[in-house]
């Protein structure tokens, strides 16, 4: 790695860990939901069940995933799961009802804001088969074989080194381990160029993987039944997507269908097409 792309890229996590450090304050300082009023009804806890009324109301008002990984994952009692990217803690204090007291949720952020803010709401919740880890997605704080089940929420397309976050992936699943993440993922014929047009990297949207590069980029870190389906459109070319996956050898590709020009363009009140299908929209939120 050149100098200068190394200073690109600790630029780029810097102003990933800023904007969400950023929306952390927002709510742990009482001010209410990062999202804007006009985006809150199409991002956050409002993608959800009603299940998400069962969790504190500040782990609700900081989720700002474009999906809902707990429906992708369909989590069973006594499983290990970990969030990456945990956030305000919504999906893992949602995990931890599912899996049960025989259960355990794990949550992993890197920013010092959110981990604050998601110990909190585990406390308000009462949630005691829970723990939230700082570090990186890239560099997983778990041992081998940790966990039974990965989750994350419009979180894998920030990272600036994806193929070691898959690896971790595989390293801490035990061998017949499943994925359930929900993700932003460009259209195949989009180039890196083209979809930073679309959008900024901590809007979600510059960083994303494509459909291919995403199924590819899972069967080289060691992962079989792999699927990456489209849920609705943000803007030309760019998907929130459910990606599904099982740890073993294989690598086959069990993706459905792309027909992505008939899905749903999201668009904002005044009809514009929102920026990101994830990160409550953009930068502008926090």
């Amino acid at each position: 790695m050149t100098s200068a792309t190394h200073t690109a890229t600790t630029d780029l996590v810097e102003d990933v860990r800023d904007h969400y450090a950023a929306a952390a304050r927002t709510v742990l300082d009482g001010n209410g939901a990062c999202c804007a009023p006009d985006e809150a009804d199409r991002f956050g806890a409002l993608l959800y069940d009603a299940d998400a009324a069962d969790v504190p109301e500040a782990a609700r008002l900081a989720s700002l995933g474009c999906g809902n990984p707990l429906a992708v994952a369909e989590l069973r009692p006594g499983e290990r799961v970990l969030d990456l990217g945990s956030g305000g803690g919504l999906d893992v204090l949602l995990s931890a009802q599912r899996v049960g007291s025989s259960g355990f949720a794990y949550g992993l952020d890197m920013t010092d804001e959110m981990l604050e803010l998601a110990r909190r709401n585990a406390a308000e919740a009462g949630a005691t088969n829970v723990a939230f880890l700082k570090g990186r997605i890239e560099a997983i704080p778990l041992p081998d074989a940790a966990v039974d089940v990965i989750i994350s929420n419009c979180v894998i397309n920030l990272s600036v080194d994806k193929p070691a976050v898959l690896a971790e992936m595989a390293r801490v699943l035990r061998p017949g381990g499943r994925v359930g993440i929900s993700d932003v993922v460009a259209a195949d014929e989009l180039t890196p160029a083209q979809r930073a047009e679309r959008g900024s990297y901590v809007g979600c949207v510059a960083g994303a993987l494509s459909f291919s590069e995403y199924e590819q980029g899972l069967v080289a870190a060691g992962f079989n039944e792999i699927s990456v389906a489209p849920i609705r459109a943000a803007a030309e070319g760019m998907y929130s997507a459910n990606v599904r996956a099982v740890r073993g050898p294989g690598g086959r590709i069990v993706s459905p269908p792309r027909d992505q020009a008939a899905l749903p363009v999201l668009a904002s009140p005044a009809g514009a097409p929102i920026e990101s299908a994830g990160c409550c929209g953009g930068d502008g939120c926090c």
